[in-house]
């Protein structure tokens, strides 16, 4: 691929985390979570082992962080239960690095998948009961400060 054309990638996403809604920097970031594990694939089948190691380590510190920013106070069992599946997700990919085990990759890829395809099925109505809600609870931590 041309410079041209990565450059072109890459201020098209920063433009969209620019604008992104909270919902969407997350698709944008499991996007981004599966694209590395693809290139990291590829990256072990031609014995590219930095590149692998380039592309997994971003992969886990996208995961990182979409565990990262689970609100564990108000998603109760949804929040532990994606927890445990991101935490799942890190060592799997660990391990993938560690013992260049393709198949580990893409059991980590189909459940990253499935996440994404829930999360890509939110409605605008209840992201926006989302937002209102989160924006309630931001007030009240406020008041009560």
């Amino acid at each position: 691929m041309s410079y041209g054309i990565k450059a072109y990638r890459s201020v098209g996403v920063k433009d969209d985390l620019a604008v992104a809604d909270p919902h969407r920097v997350i698709q944008l970031l499991m996007q981004g979570a599966l694209e590395n594990m693809a290139k990291a694939k590829g990256a072990i089948e031609r014995k590219d082992f930095s590149g692998k190691a380039q592309t997994l380590a971003k992969a886990i510190a996208i995961i990182s962080s979409l565990q990262g920013s689970l609100d564990m106070d108000a998603g109760g069992e949804l929040s532990d239960n994606l927890f445990s599946l991101y935490d799942f997700m890190l060592n799997h990919l660990t391990i993938a690095s560690r013992d260049l085990d393709i198949e580990k990759i893409d059991d980590v890829i189909s459940l990253m998948v499935t996440i994404k395809s829930a999360w890509d099925q939110i409605s605008v109505a209840d992201r926006e009961k989302g937002y209102s809600l989160q924006a309630q609870r931001d007030q009240q931590m406020v008041v009560g400060i």
